[in-house]
């Protein structure tokens, strides 16, 4: 039986607390008392409430004070009753408590100010210690006072995304330096990455520790590599994060945006759960990434904007394609847009809830 299946004397209080929720017996593949649900930046962005508290305040430096941390996160429990919150933070958040000079642009996303192209600028990127980020321990203490038995999911960038933002120096729409440095200078792409997966391994370490029940490893970009690719130059990478946590029995879930040419080599980099956009139906993508994995996802997020009778036809679709699946957990198909409306956020929880209960 592995880590996962059973609750081990290394747990956090948190962690025995949410051993049963719906959400961890779905991640487990368990039989479960309705479908889970929770929405990727559903702290947030759509809530007038996070607006309210987010403003005059710059993104990184709201991720870095534990109170607003703890409200943030707790907003969209409180307004929309999903299953499991998940820490409000950045996936550049690592990068710049070890010193990287970033910043995040309202309406660009992160810029680095010196990229990363070459082996002299590896040596800037320094181990994460728990010291870096000591308000991420401080937030979670009193998020899971809160949550009860609610979990509450950590989260950090995968090293591909990371790389990305830090080789392009910013958001990129083809990667070009990126492919470039990955192509052209394998070894360096390689240590770059290696280096990455300690960073991020720490991370989410301070998170679990704290008191994370689950953690996501995210890799927004990857959609844009080829399978050979990532089998070669991203796969070990991943699989070093999933693996420095194995041993805390928290389930582990992956999740890529266009990524369903890379469904089964994402759940072969040791992943629990496989997160899916809305490109794949969900049988479909257990086919891909094959038998012992549970499933997360995936409702076009644009949907939300139809009409209650739309958004529930195409719920009951994708609830449909999940029904033989091993574990699934409701999610949207990428996250939540900042003009949705939350009233409708709040009814499909209802709704899946009401027409999964066992």
């Amino acid at each position: 039986m592995s880590a996962m299946n059973s609750p081990t004397g290394q747990q956090t209080k948190q962690q025995s607390r949410t051993y049963d929720s719906a959400f961890l017996k779905a991640c487990r593949r368990e039989p479960v008392p309705h479908t889970p649900v929770w929405f990727m930046r559903q702290a947030g962005r759509s809530l007038p409430e996070y607006l309210k508290v987010r403003e005059g305040i710059p993104m990184l430096e709201s991720c870095m004070r534990p109170e607003l941390v703890k409200e943030i996160t707790l907003q969209p429990v409180r307004r929309h009753q999903v299953d499991a919150a998940i820490y409000f933070s950045d996936i550049v958040v690592p990068l710049k408590a070890i010193g990287v000079d970033l910043d995040i642009k309202p309406g660009v996303g992160p810029v680095v100010a010196d990229p990363i192209r070459t082996r002299a600028d590896l040596d800037r990127l320094r181990d994460l210690t728990p010291d870096d980020v000591h308000y991420v321990t401080e937030a979670i203490g009193m998020l899971t006072e809160e949550l009860g038995d609610t979990p509450l999911i950590g989260f950090a960038g995968a090293p591909f995304t990371l790389a990305s933002y830090l080789v392009e120096g910013g958001p990129s729409r083809n990667h070009e330096h990126t492919k470039a440095l990955m192509y052209g200078d394998p070894q360096l792409w390689a240590d770059l990455l290696d280096r990455l997966a300690e960073i991020t391994s720490a991370f989410l370490k301070v998170q679990i520790e704290a008191g994370a029940s689950a953690i996501q490893l995210f890799d927004s970009w990857v959609g844009a590599l080829a399978p050979a690719d990532y089998r070669r130059s991203i796969l070990p990478a991943s699989a070093k994060v999933f693996d420095a946590v194995a041993g805390y029995g928290v389930p582990r879930i992956h999740f890529g945006v266009g990524t369903g040419e890379l469904l089964g080599l994402m759940g072969e980099a040791g992943a629990d759960v496989v997160g899916v956009d809305w490109r794949v139906p969900l049988d479909e993508a257990a086919r891909r990434v094959g038998p012992g994995k549970a499933l997360q996802g995936n409702l076009d997020p644009a949907v939300l904007f139809a009409s209650t009778e739309v958004v529930e036809a195409k719920t009951d679709e994708v609830l449909a394609a999940a029904k033989d699946l091993e574990g699934h957990i409701f999610n949207l198909g990428h996250g939540v847009m900042p003009s949705m409306d939350p009233d409708a956020l709040t009814r499909l929880v209802a709704y899946v809830h009401e027409r999964t209960a066992v």
